[in-house]
Order: C-alpha cells, then sequence, then structure tokens
C-alpha cells in the first residue's frame, strides 16, 4: 500500500482558480506542492480572495503560516526552504511579524522585492527583509495565529495592501522577503482591456481610497494614490475598454480573468 505524505505543518496554501488549464500548468507543477508537503485548497471562482482566504484561515489545522498565492505562478524547486528560511530571518529582524510578501513597497514607498513577471526579472536595490507598507498580491503569508483576513468588501484588487495595513494598525508588521517566484499573468500592462476588468479595479478602488483616506497619500506596486478618484482616472488614461474581446490582451470567449469570477466558490484540498 502507498502511503501518504506526511503533511508539513509550516505552510498552507490558498489560490482562487478561474483557469483550470493554467492553474495546472503554471502553479499546480511547482515541486513543493506537488509533493503534497503542503496542504492545498484551491476555490473555482470564487467572487473574492477574501471568500477564499478566510474560510481556509477558519479552517486552519495547525500551519504557522497560510500562503495565499495566484493561479498563474510558479513556485521553483526548493522555494518552499527558501521560503521558511526567509521567514525565519524577517522574524527574527522584525518584531510582530504577520504578514509578509514577496513584492511591495517598504516604509519609505520605495519599490522592495524578488520577483520573475512576464519574464522579466524584477530585483529592487532595497536589501532584504524589510518592513512592508504595501505587498503586491501576487503571493502573501500571514501568520496563522494572527487571525488577520482579507476585507470582504475588496474583491480581486488592493486586498494584500489593505491587509498590510490593518495588520499595522492592529501591532503588526508586514515584511518583504528575498524568495523569487515566477509570475506569468496574462493582464495586460497597457491598451485595452476587457470592461469587466477596468469595472471591478475601479470598484475596488473605490472602496480601499475612502477606507483608507486618511493615510492618503501612498503607494502600492501599480499606482501612487494621492486622492480619491485617483486610481480610476489613471484606469481610464491608460487602460481603454475594449469594444472587440479579440483584441490584443483579451482572453478568448469562455475564458475568464481571475477579477472576474461569478460562480460559487468550491475548495478543493490536497492533504
Amino acid at each position: 500500500m502507498q502511503q501518504m505524505p506526511i503533511l508539513d505543518r509550516s505552510l498552507a496554501f490558498v489560490v482562487c482558480a478561474s483557469d483550470a488549464e493554467q492553474l495546472q500548468r503554471r502553479l499546480l507543477v511547482s515541486e513543493c506542492l506537488q509533493s503534497r508537503r503542503y496542504r492545498l485548497a484551491v476555490y473555482f471562482d470564487s467572487p473574492s480572495a477574501a471568500r477564499a482566504f478566510n474560510e481556509e484561515m477558519g479552517h486552519s489545522t495547525g500551519e504557522d503560516w497560510l500562503v495565499w498565492v495566484h493561479q498563474d505562478v510558479f513556485l521553483p524547486d526548493g522555494w518552499d526552504r527558501q521560503f521558511l528560511a526567509a521567514l525565519a530571518q524577517a522574524d527574527s529582524l522584525i518584531p510582530r511579524l504577520a504578514v509578509v510578501g514577496v513584492y511591495g513597497m517598504d516604509l519609505q514607498g520605495r519599490r522592495a522585492g524578488h520577483v520573475l513577471d512576464r519574464g522579466r526579472l524584477l530585483r529592487e536595490s532595497q536589501p532584504l527583509p524589510c518592513e512592508a507598507s504595501s505587498l503586491d498580491e501576487v503571493l502573501v503569508a500571514v501568520r496563522t495565529d494572527s487571525r488577520l483576513i482579507l476585507d470582504p468588501e475588496l474583491r480581486y484588487h488592493f486586498y494584500a495592501t489593505d491587509l498590510v495595513l490593518a495588520a499595522r494598525q492592529l501591532g503588526w508588521a508586514a515584511a518583504v522577503v528575498d524568495c523569487c517566484c515566477e509570475h506569468w499573468s496574462d493582464t495586460p500592462t497597457s491598451g485595452p482591456v476587457a470592461r469587466t476588468f477596468a469595472d471591478a479595479l475601479i470598484a475596488d478602488a473605490r472602496v480601499f481610497e475612502t477606507k483608507w483616506l486618511h493615510h492618503l497619500p501612498l503607494a502600492t506596486s501599480c499606482f501612487n494614490i494621492r486622492q480619491p478618484g485617483d486610481v480610476e482616472r489613471f484606469v481610464q488614461a491608460n487602460f481603454p475598454v475594449a469594444t472587440d474581446a479579440t483584441q490584443a490582451g483579451l482572453p478568448p470567449p469562455g475564458r475568464s480573468r481571475s477579477i472576474s469570477g461569478t460562480g460559487g466558490s468550491q475548495a478543493v484540498d490536497q492533504e
């Protein structure tokens, strides 16, 4: 009889998926997940990141950290061991560390992190680990005993920076650590986008800008926000809404983006 591997309780992973083929081609070929060393929960077409993440935080089975990761991320061989070492280093240097990412902004609003983004290596000059004022959503880990959760009012944008700000208000710290992963997003960096994409981004921006009005100005890895409406103005100026879904940068019919999943969530636990 084949024995199931003993789960490592240091990490657990959660991902929202809207594209099963992309999930299989990217995240699920990562060695640390293929090995089934860690618990993995996959939520298909969840209405928000918070729905999936918060449910898994509530179902934590003794893991030290819950890792949120995008479906289009690949974790290189040995990534988990490097990440655990980076967590230990950051934890020894930064008191009350509870939120960790691989890319974001430091406390002075400078970019920090190390990630391969769509084939382009981003390796910022800021020494790591460093405390963070904002984190990119590509991969974020939360200490489970902090009981921090995502804001359900934010669907698929700004939730990581929101988490950092909320954690800091509660006396926790956030950090960027050096642990490179590969991000193979098909979201365009400029040019036409689907109306659903633009509308969802603007709606989340309005929630975020209103909630953290007293913290403005602030910078994320994507936006500099000085006043409410800045994100909407930037999107309207740089991402025209496409009238034809076949235009460059848009998915073919029937293939949804992660920000527009509307079906009920389904969790698949890998144990």
